[in-house]
């Protein structure tokens, strides 16, 4: 990670920029619907969430939350600005949650819900897919469910 590149916990003055990638991934990557989900989310259910900045600019986002008193990790929310997609700021970010995920214990798992459209990226990082569900978020996005077992690093 270079000096002009910076991941931070997220905080609520961040809202509006993170919400600003949402949309300018929709509808290609997102539904439109899912804004007011990833709006109560942010305000509800966030357990652990980052923002990447790029030369003092959030450039991307994306946490973790646990289920099964923490034997399951769910990566979540994961968004770049399409400016700064391809370029390995988002394995930089996976990485470092990985590496935040794997400091718990009692982990066993760590899921990920994502697309077909960007299944590949979690593919190339050790998930294997588990499910598929055609059009599960809206219509041409499916639900690609995949699975990553952290003990195989250990």
């Amino acid at each position: 990670m270079g000096s002009e590149t910076r991941i931070r916990t997220y905080t609520a003055e961040d809202k509006q920029q993170v919400l600003n990638l949402l949309r300018l991934n929709t509808p290609r990557y997102f539904a439109p619907e899912e804004e007011k989900d990833f709006s109560y989310y942010l305000e509800n259910e966030l357990e652990y969430y980052f923002v990447l900045e790029y030369e003092e600019s959030i450039v991307g986002c994306g946490g973790f939350n646990f289920s099964g008193n923490a034997a399951v990790g769910k990566i979540s929310w994961d968004i770049f600005h399409p400016d700064y997609q391809g370029k390995s700021l988002g394995s930089t970010l996976f990485d470092y949650r990985l590496k935040k995920l794997e400091e718990f214990t009692e982990l066993k798992t760590i899921i990920v819900r994502t697309t077909q459209l960007v299944y590949k990226f979690y593919e190339k990082k050790g998930f294997e897919l588990m499910e598929v569900i055609e059009n599960y978020w809206a219509p041409g996005l499916d639900l690609y469910k995949m699975n990553y077992n952290p003990t195989l690093r250990r």
